[in-house]
């Protein structure tokens, strides 16, 4: 795949995951319905509710600024895996399979854009003299 194609994987990647995470971010701060009471359904804490609106929010900032914070976007990348993967597990177990779709969606989406992220950003740091990363 052509590093053209890999970057617009990636940055149209990005843009989905900010704006799923980030609104579901802003709706936990917010104390939204849509979203706070699936999670006090889940058996999550108000508290615990909050301290993840607030890290999913900065993580879409970190997300979105681009060409600096690489390290930092590959811990973004990792927490959003694990609310990926605890609010797939939390969902299977209260509320059934057929709720856990969109966990499943937004897995494929956030993997798709974490291979594109490395591959790009493999490719791009080939091209730096004397192997200088961003």
């Amino acid at each position: 795949m052509k590093t053209r194609s890999t970057k617009a994987i990636y940055r149209a990647g990005v843009i989905l995951t900010s704006l799923w995470f980030g609104t579901s971010g802003v709706c936990e701060l917010t104390k939204n319905p849509l979203v706070w009471d699936i999670t006090l359904q889940l058996g999550y804490p108000a508290h615990f509710i909050y301290i993840l609106g607030v890290a999913k929010v900065a993580g879409v900032l970190v997300l979105l600024t681009p060409n600096k914070l690489l390290r930092l976007k590959e811990w973004v990348f990792a927490g959003v895996f694990f609310d990926i993967t605890f609010a797939f597990f939390s969902k299977l177990s209260v509320l059934g399979f057929a709720a856990t779709v969109d966990a499943i969606v937004a897995f494929a989406m956030v993997s798709v854009t974490y291979v594109m992220f490395r591959k790009f950003r493999r490719s791009h740091q080939l091209k730096l003299p004397n192997n200088k990363s961003l």
